[in-house]
């Protein structure tokens, strides 16, 4: 069978409640085509179908893939170098190679040695904050503890944090062409310039550790490491932000579930639930048909986009019942809000860590806490990739 188009998916009602768009797509028209970015895409939104095409190596990342062969090499790349080198917009062997490359660098044990630096930091972030004014969390707290977190951790210099977080946002949302070619030139050209200084004199950063690392001697190119870099800085804590951001609004108002906090043995599992609940990355970056397939019983030709929705996914109740709850007691493996497969996140321990230290800090600080606006006064990003509102004014009350 082939699908209904529908266009109606990403408009001003989307913005506010990306859910409630998704629920509507499940049930009435699963595999849609849509308006995306200035072209068009199939949404698909069941969770069966999502996992199943995380994993389809007949979906490829590289629009090239789905020409015939004598055409791949002349045709141009999708997006601008670097992000046309990012893990996120290759295939095997190319992303192969790479993820390999970097795995060595960006390493479990790298990350668990950041807890004590992530605790300290946010310990810090909000000893700057007044207890009984109005405050933005997330320009004063959500995006800040992971841009520095990340920064520190590649070795940006702390004077450039806050343009990264700038240049990264325009990256993420909605936005015309020229101002996203701009701010993907400024960084690459900031971040070549770093990665030079990095190769002339080492440090114990994570930039040095991806120049340094190798198999069997293959080496990272200067484009590939800059690509990467651009990806994790962008990735690293743009995803953080908005689920710090959305998991303080959800628990507010939850009071059984902030109080879970409390007990450091039942954060894992409260913050294993908000990431399938909030979904952090709400769509998977674009696919590519590389022959004519089904996905949901609708026809897919060859060369037309997919976009998996891995936070339609992770509300199906085909999956889990009674999805829109935030249940901390619910069996909630299998989630997809880090993907799956062989471009599941590269730092979901990162974002896991981050999430749990920032809440736990947050909320055993001040259990007062209280947001001071109404929902319908929130302004939200307009991006297909996150949800969360831009500003979240808070006022932290007496610390406990």
């Amino acid at each position: 069978m082939t699908g209904a188009t529908h266009q109606d998916s990403f408009t001003e009602a989307y913005w506010q409640d990306p859910h409630a768009a998704f629920a509507e797509a499940r049930a009435t028209c699963p595999v849609q085509e849509v308006d995306f970015e200035g072209g068009r895409t199939w949404l698909v939104t069941r969770y069966d179908d999502v996992k199943a095409g995380l994993t389809d190596e007949r979906l490829a990342k590289d629009w090239r893939a789905s020409l015939p062969p004598e055409e791949r090499e002349a045709a141009p790349p999708g997006l601008p170098a670097p992000m046309s080198h990012m893990l996120t917009s290759l295939d095997p062997p190319e992303h192969t190679r790479l993820r390999a490359l970097v795995t060595q660098a960006f390493t479990a044990r790298r990350i668990a040695t950041l807890r004590p630096r992530v605790a300290e930091l946010a310990e810090e972030l909000l000893a700057e904050l007044p207890e009984d004014e109005t405050v933005d969390l997330v320009a004063r707290f959500a995006i800040v503890l992971p841009m520095v977190v990340i920064s520190e951790l590649l070795g940006v210099p702390e004077i450039d944090q806050a343009e990264f977080a700038r240049l990264s946002t325009v990256l993420i949302d909605e936005c015309p062409d020229e101002e996203l070619a701009r701010a993907s030139a400024q960084m690459a050209t900031y971040l070549e310039g770093l990665v030079a200084a990095k190769r002339a004199a080492p440090d114990d950063a994570l930039l040095s550790a991806l120049i340094s690392a190798s198999d069997e001697g293959d080496r990272l190119s200067d484009l590939e490491i800059v690509a990467m870099a651009m990806l994790l800085l962008m990735a690293g804590h743009e995803t953080t932000a908005v689920f710090i951001t959305n998991a303080v609004r959800a628990l507010v108002d939850d009071d059984a579930a902030r109080a879970r906090l409390s007990e450091p043995e039942k954060v894992p599992s409260l913050v294993e639930e908000l990431l399938r609940w909030l979904s952090p990355a709400l769509n998977a970056s674009l696919r590519f048909a590389t022959e004519d397939l089904e996905i949901g019983g609708v026809r897919i030709a060859r060369g037309e986009s997919v976009t998996l929705s891995t936070g339609a996914a992770n509300r199906d109740p085909q999956r889990y019942p009674n999805p829109d709850a935030l249940d901390p007691d619910r069996e909630v493996s299998g989630h997809v809000a880090f993907g799956h497969g062989i471009h599941r996140c590269l730092g979901a321990a990162l974002v896991r860590l981050e999430g749990e230290i920032a809440l736990s800090t947050l909320f055993t600080r001040h259990p007062h806490l209280s947001i001071e606006a109404d929902p319908g006064e929130l302004t939200y990003r307009r991006s297909v990739h996150v949800h969360a509102p831009r500003t979240l004014p808070v006022r932290l009350g007496p610390r406990a």
